[in-house]
C-alpha cells in the first residue's frame, strides 16, 4: 500500500471530506471510497504512532534534563557554600593580620550597613510597603459552581486531554 506521509490536520481534512461526500450519497460508499477510508485509517494509525514515539522521546529526555538540573543546582549550592566559607576565612584573616597584599591582589575590608527590621508590625505605615495578593480559591469555585450557585465571572470549562494507554 503507497501512502504517502500527510500531516494529522491534512489527514483528518481528508476524512472529514471523505464522510461529506458520503453523506451526499445518502451513506452509499463506492469502492473508491471504501478504500481511501481504509487509507485514511492506515494513514492516521501510523502518523499516531510516529507522534507517540516522538512524545515519549521528548517527555524522557525533559525528564533527564530535570534530574541534570538538579544534579547542577546541588553542585552549584555546593560551589557557593565553599565560596562563602573561602571568604569568611579571609575576613577572619584579614581582621586577625591586618590588609596585606599577594602579588597585585590586596585583601581588606570595608564598610557597609544594612537595616534590620526587627518587628514589622510595630513600624509606623509610613515606612512599610503593603502587598497584597488575591487569589481565585478555584476549588471552592467549582463546588459552588457544581452545586448550581452563580458565581460571578466564573463558568466551569470542560476540557478534552488526550490519554495514550
Amino acid at each position: 500500500m503507497q501512502v504517502s506521509q500527510q500531516s494529522l490536520y491534512k489527514i483528518e481534512q481528508e476524512y472529514l471530506d471523505l464522510i461529506y461526500d458520503i453523506e451526499r450519497q445518502d451513506g452509499l460508499i463506492t469502492q473508491e471510497q471504501d478504500e481511501s477510508l481504509i487509507i485514511n485509517k492506515y494513514q492516521l494509525e501510523k502518523k499516531s504512532l510516529s507522534y507517540l514515539s516522538v512524545i515519549k522521546t521528548k517527555e524522557s529526555f525533559n525528564l533527564q534534563i530535570a534530574e541534570e538540573i538538579k544534579r547542577l543546582q546541588a553542585m552549584k549550592k555546593r560551589n557557593d557554600n565553599i565560596v562563602t566559607r573561602l571568604k569568611e576565612n579571609l575576613l577572619i584573616a584579614v581582621r586577625t593580620f591586618g590588609d596585606f597584599e599577594v602579588g597585585f591582589t590586596r585583601f581588606g575590608t570595608r564598610k557597609s550597613q544594612t537595616v534590620e527590621v526587627l518587628d514589622v508590625n510595630q513600624l509606623p505605615k509610613k515606612y512599610k510597603t503593603i502587598k497584597v495578593t488575591e487569589q481565585a480559591n478555584k476549588k471552592i469555585i467549582k463546588e459552588a459552581l457544581q452545586g448550581g450557585e452563580e458565581v460571578t465571572g466564573c463558568k466551569i470549562v470542560n476540557h478534552q486531554n488526550l490519554r495514550i494507554n
